[in-house]
């Protein structure tokens, strides 16, 4: 395929998110030979995780999470937020250095120890997505004394 033919519409897309996905795969395999996570349980599966829920969010396919793709998340998962809370989620990411969250300093942020407010709000939505709160099947029968 040459490199100057230009692709329009889903063709284009679909080439995007393929090379986003490309240099996800690279960071993750960055990951996955640093000795400082060798000890993470299901580290492969989490990367995989992680790497399917950045590219949901990267609206502008440039490899990174602006604004508007914070925005988005936080909609996504039930919590929106105002423009200065997700400018301060974006600086505790990022340590204050960058306006977007890089592929790299997300993975760094679910990895890491320090609980981030987008950390726990993504694990709480991972969480309320795996697990049932309402048991399943009919109820089970009670008796009168049983009652309160």
């Amino acid at each position: 395929m040459p490199v100057n033919q230009k692709f329009q519409g889903g063709k284009a897309f679909g080439l995007l998110k393929a090379q986003q996905r490309e240099r996800c795969e690279e960071i993750n395999k960055e990951y996955m030979e640093d000795q400082k996570y060798r000890d993470e349980e299901d580290l492969p599966e989490k990367l995989d995780s992680f790497k399917n829920k950045y590219a949901e969010f990267d609206l502008n396919d440039q490899g990174e999470i602006d604004m508007m793709g914070m925005k988005r998340m936080m909609e996504k998962l039930g919590v929106p937020k105002t423009h200065l809370e997700m400018k301060k989620m974006i600086s505790e990411v990022t340590e204050g250095v960058s306006d977007s969250i890089n592929y790299r300093d997300f993975v760094k942020m679910m990895l890491g120890k320090r609980s981030a407010v987008l950390k726990l709000v993504m694990i709480f939505e991972d969480k309320a997505n795996g697990a049932s709160c309402k048991p399943d099947g009919p109820p089970p029968k009670r008796d009168i004394a049983s009652l309160p």
